[in-house]
């Protein structure tokens, strides 16, 4: 006996294909077959330095995930039960694999090659571009009933081929396990990434970790729990701290276990996930399905009110508007494009001109910072101070390019003729553009010891004593007496005292050359980096709003073909197609009915009742 998710998965397939969608029948099949697979895959996810690899070595008690600052995963790692210890990279077959291709396995091929365990992290650090994934297997209790934990590439505005290949992991999640630390409260980021996350995938665990370093970590959780029920979002949020689990097995501390958190962790993924495989696989199909129903809905809908009057005027109205709106939208298609072309130049020069402005005011105060101080007195205090100054420039200006790339996506839908929640994006930021300067080359700076202003003296005092002792021989004295040697003394002075000048000036000089070259280099690779990002940013928006445009037209257009239809028949054809128009309409709000209850009764009424 199938189970009651399958049967309405089945059905919905079949009614996509029967109103002609075979791309939504295409991605209901791939959804099948994932869940018709034995294993359970639990996605762990969340912003860059969060914890989420600590998360999965601590629940699995060993190190199977790489861990640190310096470590900066490019691809999930998938972590499954083994008789012996073992991992392998997963590469695509083909060079031309899209990352959509990488995680279907009905696509595209892929080789998998076995890595010694202990060289695994390094290698997904440097992973070449064909890197699809890689895979670990460890003999462990609690993967061995089916469980597959995913470590995916932290999710950030500045991280765009991370974020795609963790939300493209997501096709495949049973289960989300949302990580976030306990130093502060969830940020509007990581609260809208939680809301893209249950989208695809409704069976979602906030995990919080980190609360061994964090003292106020109960007032966060009470905070974050406040804010999920404020923003309707029931996920559970269990805190936790990986390093006090990992300790606690180590020395067999029990008490130490109770208080990392974990065993309420281990039993909500046993109770919740383990022992819950239908509950998740029906959540997960009731939020695919009933996203695909209300897509089928719509031009049926239509076809109802076209149909509604038996006049030939007014199917012929319809038939006219439904053509208004797919020209209507084909107008503004062609708008959007030009709109998003002149935004993204006009923002890339002016990006450009802030960051030149920024750069050359820094370089105006180092000008009149020398023409005073001594590049040997001061130099690490001016180095420290013209680095933090290029940060904030860079910080600012990419702060900027933000701002205007999210306001250039709400120009461009504006253009579009329809209200959607999705017509904007989520996230289309790259990641490394703040990527640290070369440091500052220290200038030459010349030494004037004892010995050389010594030298330099007996050199300026040399034309003292020959002059005045020569004036004063005439007088009858020797060459050598006390007042060519006082002059001696005053020349030689002088010298070191110009001599001194000279040098501080060649110093300044070598100063201002050195910050002039730097500042120069920042600015051609921060410039660099910033034109790159905005050109990500134009192809993630031309790509999403294309994407949208060409949904809209084949709705727009099935909506059309329904009225053409309408207007062609007689009225006995007429009243046929409306009666069977309405019997698919009501199998649709019939099968809708039970995604729902698939879903507890939390899918969203379609506004029409069978």
């Amino acid at each position: 006996m199938s189970a009651p998710w399958l049967d309405v998965l089945d059905d919905t397939i079949r009614a996509c294909a029967a109103h002609h969608r075979p791309d939504l029948a295409e991605r209901l099949r791939d959804k099948r077959a994932r869940q018709l697979d034995p294993k359970l895959r639990v996605l762990v996810v969340g912003e860059p330095k969060q914890g989420k690899s600590q998360l999965v070595n601590a629940m699995v008690n060993a190190p199977v995930c790489a861990v640190g600052d310096d470590v900066t995963g490019t691809v999930p790692t998938f972590v499954q039960h083994a008789e012996t210890p073992s991992a392998a990279l997963v590469r695509g077959a083909s060079p031309a694999n899209t990352p959509t291709e990488r995680f279907s396995p009905h696509h595209v091929p892929t080789e998998r090659i076995p890595v010694p365990i202990d060289q695994l992290a390094s290698q997904v650090s440097t992973g070449q571009g064909d890197l699809v994934r890689a895979e670990v297997g460890i003999p462990r209790a609690l993967l061995d009933s089916g469980l597959v934990l995913i470590d995916t590439p932290g999710v950030g505005d500045l991280r765009p081929a991370h974020t795609a290949s963790t939300f493209t992991a997501l096709l495949q999640a049973d289960a989300v396990l949302m990580v976030s630390d306990a130093t502060a409260e969830l940020t509007d980021s990581e609260l809208e990434l939680l809301k893209q996350v249950m989208t695809s995938c409704p069976n979602v665990v906030v995990v919080l970790t980190k609360i061994d370093i964090a003292a106020q970590w109960r007032r966060v959780v009470e905070g974050n729990r406040a804010r999920l029920a404020r923003a309707g979002v029931t996920a559970k949020l269990i805190p936790v701290s990986s390093a006090l689990r990992l300790r606690a097995a180590r020395t067999g501390d029990k008490a130490l276990n109770a208080e990392s958190g974990f065993p309420e962790l281990m039993a909500c993924v046993q109770q919740d996930i383990l022992a819950a495989a239908d509950l998740l696989a029906r959540r997960s199909v009731a939020v695919t399905a009933a996203s695909a129903i209300r897509q089928l809905v719509v031009p049926v809908r239509e076809e109802l009110s076209a149909r509604a009057s038996h006049r030939a005027e007014d199917t012929m109205a319809a038939l006219n508007e439904a053509q208004r709106r797919i020209d209507e939208l084909r107008r503004r298609s062609a708008r959007w494009q030009t709109v998003l072309a002149d935004e993204m130049a006009d923002l890339v020069s002016d990006i450009e001109h802030d960051l030149r402005d920024r750069t050359r005011r820094i370089l105006r105060e180092v000008e009149r910072t020398f023409e005073t101080a001594d590049p040997e007195l001061g130099w690490d205090e001016f180095e420290r101070w013209l680095e933090d100054n290029l940060t904030e420039a860079a910080t600012t200006n990419f702060a900027w390019l933000l701002d205007r790339s999210e306001w250039v996506a709400e120009k461009v839908a504006k253009s579009f003729p329809v209200a959607r929640d999705d017509l904007l994006p989520g996230s289309v930021f790259p990641d490394d553009v703040l990527d640290r300067p070369a440091p500052l080359d220290k200038p030459l700076i010349e030494k004037f010891g004892l010995a050389q202003k010594a030298f330099t003296g007996l050199k300026g005092s040399y034309g003292g004593v020959l002059m005045f002792g020569l004036a004063t021989s005439l007088a009858g004295m020797p060459l050598i007496n006390a007042i060519s040697l006082g002059a001696g003394a005053l020349f030689g002075g002088k010298s070191i005292l110009d001599e001194s000048d000279q040098r501080l000036r060649r110093r300044q000089a070598a100063a201002k050359a050195a910050a002039a070259r730097h500042v120069d280099d920042f600015f051609l690779k921060f410039g660099k980096d910033c034109r790159d990002a905005a050109r990500h940013v134009q192809r993630s928006l031309r790509n999403h709003f294309t994407t949208l445009a060409e949904e809209l037209q084949e709705t727009l257009l099935e909506s059309a073909r329904s009225a053409r239809r309408a207007v062609q028949e007689d009225a006995t054809e007429r009243e046929r197609r409306t009666r069977e128009a309405q019997r698919e309409l009501d199998r649709l709000v019939t099968l809708y009915q039970r995604v729902q209850a698939l879903a507890g009764g939390q899918a969203p009424p379609l506004g029409i009742s069978a």
